[in-house]
């Protein structure tokens, strides 16, 4: 995580008494990644976070992908995902391998239970809606365009606010943080990083609900979900202090770096994580060289499957998208803008396109139910038509 921050009340000298008004002890618990030589906080819990009165298991969900097909490059209309429900329970996979997990959820209703991923960490990109998460850290409010960073092992619920909702969903089972190169050697983000620490939002109010009773928490660990109940709220937080926590960044404040001729993504890396980047495609003006090409050139990739998740606009190199799309184009082939968007981008100033990237570095597979709404006219569009 970027910085320390520490919310509620906690002791003055870690792992020493610290009492309650009744003089019973809060239980401590150290939350850290890489055993204990990674980010780490220490919460101070009213009852101990081990306290399940029942544990069952509820189903696998190990992800079954397609067969394999020809190589080729894939477009999938997500406006075609019309299932419904909580934010977890309605998630709808479209690409996946083993490091991640790539879908959409179209959230309309509060969790009512809780919910903690075991395997990693958790991004969410809010397309559309507003509302907010609950965390054991505290709340955090969302609104379009925010990246919510969930830690691995985070309690959590979502609860949307009235009308329609759509986050795309990456789940990891690794970590996610700042790009390296954008950070000191303290972790400080540079002057030159396209986001700062002022742009970063952390949980804004710590909410300790003490109250007894069943708390159902739902963990996904090892491609299985399983339901724990807790004796007590699991919410039960008085106090915690660290650099591991959720927190939030909104892609528009992503300030997009430019220069004379056209640049490669990497300068719109925003995230990185084990064996995969997140980049923001944001708005931004074109490049300012008297015979520069604003199109991307054609290229391959070597070594990365590259997924574009487009939000909104018209993005300058494709034909035939739409909002809510994601576009798989695999390592092995090269791909670029379709007929027509190099001669059509030339002369632009700027560009108001907004999508979200991931390239992953070990191969993606198709989810097979991502079938049902695949575009399979997408390979073939590069051809010219007459």
């Amino acid at each position: 995580m970027p910085f320390y921050h520490r919310m509620g009340t906690v002791p003055p000298k870690r792992h020493t008494q610290f009492r309650r008004t009744d003089g019973t002890l809060y239980r401590e618990q150290v939350m850290g990644t890489k055993g204990f030589s990674g980010i780490q906080s220490i919460l101070y819990h009213h009852y101990a976070p081990a306290e399940i009165v029942k544990a069952h298991l509820l189903s696998a969900c190990r992800t079954q992908y397609e067969e394999q097909g020809a190589l080729r490059h894939r477009h999938f209309r997500t406006i075609g995902c019309n299932k419904t429900g909580d934010a977890v329970a309605g998630r709808q996979y479209i690409l996946g391998n083993d490091d991640l997990l790539i879908g959409v959820v179209n959230p309309t209703e509060a969790m009512d239970y809780y919910y903690r991923n075991g395997d990693g960490d958790e991004l969410l990109f809010v397309h559309y809606g507003s509302g907010k998460v609950e965390t054991m850290f505290g709340t955090l409010l969302y609104r379009p365009g925010d990246y919510i960073v969930l830690p691995i092992g985070t309690i959590y619920r979502v609860v949307p606010d009235a009308g329609k909702s759509k986050f795309l969903v990456a789940e990891t089972n690794g970590w996610i943080t700042t790009p390296k190169r954008y950070r000191n050697e303290h972790g400080q983000l540079l002057e030159h990083s396209p986001y700062c620490e002022r742009d970063i939002r952390v949980p804004e109010i710590l909410e300790t609900v003490t109250e007894k009773g069943e708390f159902e928490v739902r963990t996904k660990k090892g491609g299985h979900l399983h339901s724990h109940i807790l004796s007590h709220h699991p919410l039960d937080v008085a106090g915690w202090d660290g650099y591991l926590y959720p927190w939030i960044l909104n892609i528009h404040d992503f300030e997009p770096i430019t220069g004379r001729i056209h640049m490669p993504p990497p300068i719109h890396q925003t995230f990185e994580g084990n064996n995969f980047v997140v980049c923001s495609f944001c708005p931004r003006l074109y490049d300012y060289h008297p015979q520069s090409i604003p199109a991307p050139y054609f290229h391959s990739n070597v070594d990365s499957d590259e997924v574009l998740y487009y939000v909104r606009g018209n993005f300058g190199s494709r034909k035939g998208i739409e909002e809510g799309s994601i576009t798989l184009h695999p390592s092995g082939i090269p791909h670029g803008p379709h007929p027509g968007k190099v001669e059509e981008s030339i002369g632009k100033k700027e560009t108001n396109e907004l999508a979200v990237m991931i390239d992953t570095f070990r191969p993606l597979q198709v989810v097979g139910q991502a079938r049902e709404i695949e575009d399979k006219d997408y390979a073939y569009s590069w051809v010219p038509r007459s």
